[in-house]
């Protein structure tokens, strides 16, 4: 997911908030490895120790942000998918939060800040399971809206199929720093579902 627009090295505000935003930022900007401790309590404008108050160690602070991007997609989501009048309108409100989460990178699109992370951690870090729940939420999503749209089994399938379809999409308009295949991938999905 894009880094969103907060400010993250903004006077004011919880200590707690200012490191969450700055970890957020420089995490999507630089990547988490390339990121220590001292660029985040810089960028948020705060002595280390505060860091270490409001969280136990920098592993805590990946989950957190990753925790911070999922709750925003989800709130993305649920605000187009309050809009849609229909099945259809509701299913394609997942492509249509996640290329509303790529709006808001305000340096520089880099893809899905939640895969960019994934593929920076190492098996069994924690960070890797909120990413695993955050996929595993939207293809729940994808599969409760299909099913009222189709046959149970055949939902399922189609689910996992608009769940990678997504994913690709975003790691794709990553890489090329523009939206332009998550575009592409909404009129792909809008093919698969008119036709069912």
């Amino acid at each position: 997911m894009a880094e969103s627009g907060r400010g993250s090295g903004a006077k004011g505000g919880s200590a707690r908030r200012r490191i969450l935003d700055a970890a957020l930022k420089r995490y999507y900007a630089d990547g988490i490895a390339a990121t220590g401790i001292d660029t985040v309590t810089a960028e948020a404008g705060v002595a280390k120790m505060s860091l270490y108050n409001n969280f136990a160690s920098k592993a805590a602070l990946v989950e957190a942000t990753l925790e911070a991007r999922h709750t925003e997609w989800l709130a993305l989501y649920a605000r187009r998918a309050a809009r849609a009048g229909d099945p259809i309108t509701r299913v394609l409100a997942v492509f249509d939060a996640y290329a509303d989460q790529a709006a808001l990178a305000t340096d520089g699109f880099r893809g899905c800040g939640l895969l960019n992370a994934a593929g920076e951690l190492p098996a069994g870090h924690a960070g890797r399971a909120v990413v695993r729940r955050h996929e595993e939420e939207v293809e729940g999503i994808l599969a409760a809206g299909l099913r009222e749209l189709t046959e149970r089994s055949r939902a399922e399938r189609l689910a996992v199929h608009l769940s990678l379809l997504v994913e690709g999409a975003m790691v794709r308009s990553g890489l090329r720093g523009d939206r332009t295949r998550l575009r592409d991938a909404r009129t792909i999905a809008v093919d698969l579902l008119t036709s069912l």
